[in-house]
């Protein structure tokens, strides 16, 4: 980063991957603008540090900023990035300014993969702040204990999540690098399956000779990848890997398992978290830990207390009478994963509210959708949260909707809006149900509505 740069302008500033940065630049002294659809949470903390954020897209917004930043989900015909070309204002890609925070230590603990990166960074980050490395943190999702995407560290150590989306994660060069999963996913920037292995193999190719890869044995992808790639690699999973858990025991909002190492056991964690995959990524900062020769029961400390991320199997209200649950999942595998914690760990009819995200992966993957529901006793689809696309013609919720009407006679319901969705929530809610919304859209908001 250039010690000249005093005033940055972030367009889509309340965006889960532009606040953190926002709030670090703020955080060191730099002069922060923004500009966003709407008033979050996100800019409302933002403005109290100083920032200063205009609602909805105009030219007139940048002012006199040194450089504008942009995620990859605003289109070059923003006004605000086509005055900024006109101006010749430098601008950044959210990942390249990431990128270049990211070089500034000495450790760079990257993860990566296409599920289970915002928890897993955040237990990560929990471990080595236990183990007293100070590490500067940046989250894709908001940590429960702080409400910030961000925690600030002033050792030599940046943990950040990668994302594959726009191969963002390329602009990062990380000296560890944890890999959850590989699996299909944003083809609306990937051909397929084989674009995104080849994203990932350019990925690991950034770590030096000394570094490592970490990854989930688990995944069915994942031992052909390390095979191919020319990097020290440590593995983990419940089935495979260096890594594993042991004695399984899921309760609710709980699990606790035995670690062990190449068969010798180290010893149990208590996980305050839901579901099988959690205790994946629980394994995954393990085995990192172990690299840096944390001891384990520094590691057990700091699992026993990891509160979570919001949106992550987010326990909103809990009564004998009714629990109400969010969820970021918006991939079918995501969906699984969650409504499996949920079928595991209550004996609650659940009732599975799901908002679709984005036409072109509900066009590829409506198949998969319907057949994650299924876990479900009840589902309500709502329609498509677009984005940052247009609506496809021939794309809508209802393929999804008619996919689980032709394998089972579930009761499925189809709403159009949100409002649709409360109202029949309202009518077919029973006693004890677990209400659980899906989603990386605005389905959450019907929450509130439903404690009220």
């Amino acid at each position: 980063m250039s010690s000249d740069i005093k005033k940055y302008h972030f367009v889509g500033i309340g965006g889960i991957g532009m606040c953190g940065l926002a709030e670090y630049l703020l955080l060191n002294g730099q002069i922060v603008t923004g500009s966003d659809m709407n008033p979050s949470e996100n800019t409302t903390r933002l403005e109290k540090l100083g920032a200063q954020i205009k609602f909805g897209h105009s030219r007139e917004n940048i002012g006199d900023c040194d450089v504008l930043v942009y995620s990859s989900a605003v289109s070059p015909d923003n006004p605000e990035r086509m005055i900024a070309a006109e101006r010749r204002i430098p601008t950044l890609r959210r990942a390249e300014l990431l990128g270049q925070i990211f070089a500034t230590k000495s450790s760079r603990i990257a993860i990566s993969g296409t599920h289970g990166k915002t928890t897993t960074t955040a237990m990560v980050g929990q471990v080595m702040t236990f183990a007293g490395k100070e590490p500067l943190i940046f989250n894709g999702g908001l940590l429960k204990i702080s409400g910030s995407s961000l925690q600030i560290g002033n050792g030599n150590m940046v943990i950040a999540e990668a994302d594959e989306f726009d191969r963002s994660f390329l602009e990062l060069s990380p000296t560890q690098a944890i890999i959850t999963t590989i699996e299909t996913e944003h083809l609306d920037c990937y051909q397929n399956l084989a674009d995104i292995k080849d994203a990932f193999y350019k990925f690991t190719a950034k770590i030096p000779d000394n570094g490592q890869v970490i990854a989930c044995t688990d995944e069915k992808e994942i031992p052909e990848f390390l095979r191919k790639i020319n990097r020290p690699f440590t593995t983990y999973g419940l089935n495979n890997g260096e890594f594993q858990a042991s004695n399984i025991q899921l309760s609710q909002n709980s699990s606790s398992f035995v670690v062990y190492h190449e068969k010798e056991s180290l010893g149990s964690v208590q996980l305050n978290v839901p579901g099988r995959h959690n205790i994946k990524n629980a394994l995954a900062a393990v085995a990192l830990a172990f690299l840096f020769d944390i001891p384990f029961h520094t590691v057990q400390k700091a699992l026993a207390a990891f509160q979570g991320v919001k949106r992550r199997f987010d326990i909103i209200y809990e009564s004998q009478a009714l629990m109400l649950i969010d969820d970021y999942a918006h991939h079918p595998s995501e969906i699984t994963a969650t409504l499996t914690a949920a079928r595991k760990g209550w004996q609650r009819r659940i009732v599975a509210v799901f908002q679709p995200h984005l036409y072109s992966r509900t066009r590829h993957f409506y198949k998969e959708f319907a057949q994650s529901l299924q876990i479900a006793d009840v589902i309500v689809i709502l329609d498509i949260y677009a984005a940052r696309e247009t609506p496809s013609e021939g794309t809508s919720a209802r393929l999804i909707f008619d996919a689980i009407k032709k394998t089972r006679n579930l009761d499925v319901y189809f709403t159009a809006t949100k409002d649709d969705a409360l109202k029949l929530l309202k009518e077919i809610k029973r006693n004890g149900d677990m209400i659980i919304t899906l989603g990386a859209g605005d389905v959450n908001k019907i929450l509130p509505k439903l404690m009220e």
